[in-house]
């Protein structure tokens, strides 16, 4: 299996396109601020996912991308809750981003703590 059919993987890629399609809509003012912002982080989830994978042979590479994945993951919840609390998105579309964000984290974390059901071999 790829890294492309993780659930988690699909989930964190499917959230980062929502983010872009949603942050076209923001000012031009945040282009170089809070429109790059959330979209780097958004996608760094994703390419941090799929590093991780291909360092599965190595369980403190595999765990240590993962925990990267999980704090862009983090990064992206805050730029959510900037694009809140400056107007540019609405409660709902806030509530669905932050209701994604937190099951990519979920996600993530049942990885970190459950390495072995990915392919990491454990060594002694």
């Amino acid at each position: 299996m790829g890294f492309k059919k993780l659930l988690a993987y699909k989930k964190a890629f499917e959230l980062s396109m929502i983010i872009f399609e949603i942050s076209k809509s923001f000012p031009k003012s945040e282009t170089y601020s809070l429109t790059d912002q959330i979209r780097r982080c958004s996608r760094s989830v994703c390419s941090n996912m799929a590093e991780a994978y291909r360092k599965r042979r190595y369980p403190k590479h595999f765990t240590s991308k993962l925990t990267d994945s999980d704090a862009e993951n983090s990064e992206t919840s805050v730029w959510i809750e900037f694009a809140l609390e400056c107007q540019y998105i609405s409660k709902d579309i806030y509530n669905d981003l932050d209701k994604r964000n937190i099951e990519v984290g979920k996600l993530i974390n049942n990885m970190i703590k459950n390495p072995t059901k990915f392919g990491v071999k454990n060594i002694d």
